[in-house]
């Protein structure tokens, strides 16, 4: 969308500055990469001068020390490490090309707007972002740009599709099914284009003024310690790592014609059994839409190939199902209000979430996955599954927002429309509704990995157990535990609750909230709620009793 002159400003250009223009900027925000960036080709085209800019945004990046993890209040120590070494990939390519990143520091509105006010601009441009946070944050900039009459160019390239084109050919409303999505979406309408890939150069810089530039920090220069953490995820940030990696994976043309989500291994840790480009696609790194061009250009030259949603490019699409879910759906994060998601009376117990956050829940194979999300910043999907069922509907009946905040944390490829999508659906929330299938914590991760390498690996408290007893070691003996030093209640926790019975009870839960949403149509209030949680806990009581009063008679 372009933006002409047309609100009063207090800024407002004379019309001799405004001849005067002759340069561009370009925003990154995501799409931090030069192939298929269309912003970045509309910024240099006319253009005497392009300046690349990047905000460090406080709320982003900022210590906070009361987390219960190293990093910000948003984003844990491996995201943002990941994000400054994507920055100085993004440098050394703009370099390259004869220009350079500008980082300049604070809210990225304020910097914007003053940027647009001292620097000789006649294009704004940056990759259009369905965030809540960066709509707002758009509202804003496009505001003074347009009564400043800077033209503007939003495209949309973080995705394969616009969402809004998506929910209008549906009536105004989101698709909720992967299905439906796919019937409505098509094809996208550029893949007949020749993709903009990288250019041989780029306009140079032009002057800044009394800007306060600087290069790209590093984690000491934002106010963490060097040793803040002890080990930090193998995967390297930056656009050269994200193309190294596709090519790798797409090396193999059988395995990306065979693959099929369902059947990869969680317990691959030394080589995983995907791809590992979601924080690449998450942070821009990697275009979806070139990806997804590679993609069907293997399809086309394959005999057979397996086919969404379980295929390589139906694992892009479900990204574009949940950012076309999310971008329509009012308090979309949230349980309350939001009308696609279920009322349910979850527990509210820190207890139980922090010894899940903190890997002591005493079930190893949970356990061993939660260590390498706090240490790598990223899980399989299958572990992903395994650990927020086992939060939610599973076992321990916590919230799901409070399993999605631990996750927007600690994940290097957190995405907002993904993660939440994500925990609504796992949680029985909203998409997915056979509540009864419920994943164990024992059997599910011993079918993959029966030796338990996978434990050994992150819980090497556990590295001497004997495999018969490495995902149950409290029903190893005393003197097996003691054989291999690890004591069950002391060097390692006892189960927090007994799988068999907590699932239960979280069935018999959802079963009664399930009932209570179908016969209020979804108006669920918060004092229906509270009634519920009554009820539920009085059944409770009243079958420990009953349970009690059978044992004194036998």
């Amino acid at each position: 969308m372009r933006f002409a002159v047309s609100l009063p400003s207090p800024h407002r250009l004379s019309p001799v500055a405004m001849a005067n223009r002759s340069g561009s900027l370009i925003w990154f925000r995501k799409g931090l990469r030069i192939h298929d960036n269309p912003a970045l080709e509309y910024a240099s085209e006319g253009s005497k001068f392009v300046y690349p800019v990047f905000v460090i945004d406080p709320h982003y990046v900022k210590p906070d020390p009361n987390a219960f993890s190293p990093g910000s209040t948003r984003a844990g120590l491996n995201r943002i490490r990941f994000l400054l070494e994507s920055l100085v990939d993004l440098d050394s390519s703009l370099k390259k090309l004869g220009s350079r990143l500008l980082i300049l520091k604070g809210d990225p509105s304020d910097v914007l707007i003053r940027c647009l006010q001292q620097w000789d601009v006649k294009k704004l441009c940056f990759e259009y972002d369905t965030d809540p946070y960066y709509q707002d944050l758009d509202i804003k900039i496009k505001s003074y740009a347009s009564s400043a009459g800077i033209e503007v160019f939003s495209p949309v390239s973080h995705t394969l599709f616009n969402p809004e084109d998506i929910i209008k050919k549906n009536g105004g409303k989101p698709p909720l099914t992967y299905q439906s999505f796919l019937k409505l979406a098509g094809e996208p309408s550029w893949l007949s284009l020749q993709l903009f890939t990288s250019p041989s150069s780029l306009p140079p810089v032009g002057d800044v003024g009394n800007s306060e530039i600087s290069g790209v920090p590093t984690i000491e220069d934002l106010g963490y310690k060097h040793n803040e953490q002890d080990e930090f995820t193998p995967f390297r940030g930056g656009e050269s790592e994200a193309l190294k990696r596709l090519r790798e994976s797409i090396s193999n043309k059988g395995w990306v014609a065979n693959f099929e989500k369902p059947k990869g291994d969680p317990s691959a840790y030394l080589k995983p059994a995907t791809t590992v480009l979601s924080p690449y696609l998450k942070f821009g790194c990697l275009s979806s839409r070139y990806f997804y061009q590679c993609l069907r250009d293997i399809y086309k030259n394959v005999i057979r190939h397996t086919s969404p949603p379980v295929s390589l490019v139906g694992q892009l699409l479900w990204r574009e199902f949940f950012y076309t879910v999310a971008f329509g759906t009012p308090k979309f994060d949230q349980m309350k209000d939001n009308r696609i998601c279920k009322q349910i009376p979850w527990n509210d117990d820190d207890n139980l979430l922090d010894a899940w956050r903190e890997a002591r829940t005493g079930y190893p194979w949970i356990d061993a996955i939660m260590v390498q999300l706090r240490e790598w910043g990223w899980i399989h999907h299958l572990a992903r599954h395994c650990v927020a069922c086992f939060l939610t509907r599973g076992d321990l009946f916590v919230h799901w927002e409070k399993g999605r905040d631990v996750f927007e944390r600690l994940l290097i490829d957190s995405d907002w429309a993904i993660n939440n999508g994500n925990w609504l659906w796992l949680s029985c929330s909203s998409f997915f509704y056979q509540y009864n299938r419920v994943y164990s914590p024992v059997s599910f991760g011993k079918k993959y990995d029966p030796d338990g390498n996978y434990i050994r690996h992150f819980l090497p408290v556990l590295k001497d157990m004997p495999k018969e007893y490495i995902y149950e070691p409290w029903t190893a003996p005393a003197s097996i535990q003691k054989k291999a030093k690890c004591i069950i209640g002391e060097d390692y926790p006892k189960p927090v609750v007994s799988h068999d019975s907590a699932s239960k009870e979280c069935k018999r839960k959802l079963a009664e909230a399930y009932a209570l949403n179908q016969k209020l149509n979804g108006h669920v209030s918060d004092e229906d709620l509270k009634n519920l949680r009554r009820k539920l806990e009085a059944d409770k009581d009243q079958e420990f009793k009953s349970r009690k009063q059978q044992k004194k008679l036998c």
